[in-house]
């Protein structure tokens, strides 16, 4: 088998269709635009969303409220969740992904107290609340703000 000596399997390349060559071609004269109109003309063509005139949809539906585009993703996570990790586990972001509690971490992770804590672990997040700061503690682990 040589370089030159290459082709294509059968029916996965096909010709381009040659559009503007002649009545037999079955694309000729006006070649497949139509008669006149806008989109007949060269460079035609109108932006996203423009609707022939008429008021469009991004600009009919009522807008409410305000959308930060700055706000920080912050997933929450529940106490009784890390009772999957064995006893004495570091339990960061990174091991949150792996063991499939989250899907991905966003911003940053924040530990809410709901749930029972039966196992001793050092949990490293970005924020705590003060019931799952009290329940880690008292099960005998550490809970580090990172």
């Amino acid at each position: 088998m040589k370089l030159n000596q290459l082709t294509a399997t059968p029916g996965s390349t096909k010709e381009r269709k040659r559009i503007g060559r002649g009545y037999g071609s079955g694309t000729g004269k006006t070649a497949g635009k139509g008669h006149k109109g806008q989109k007949a003309r060269a460079g035609h063509g109108q932006r996203p969303g423009f609707e022939g005139g008429q008021m469009p949809l991004q600009r009919r539906i009522p807008k409410r409220g305000f959308n930060n585009i700055f706000a920080k993703e912050i997933v929450s996570l529940n106490v009784g969740t890390l009772n999957r990790f064995e006893d004495g586990a570091l339990v960061n972001a990174e091991t949150l992904v792996e063991a499939g509690i989250l899907k991905n971490t966003g911003d940053g992770v924040k530990i809410l107290g709901n749930g029972e804590m039966k196992k001793k672990l050092t949990v490293q997040a970005t924020a705590f609340s003060e019931a799952a700061k009290a329940k880690i503690e008292a099960a005998g682990g550490k809970a580090e703000v990172i």
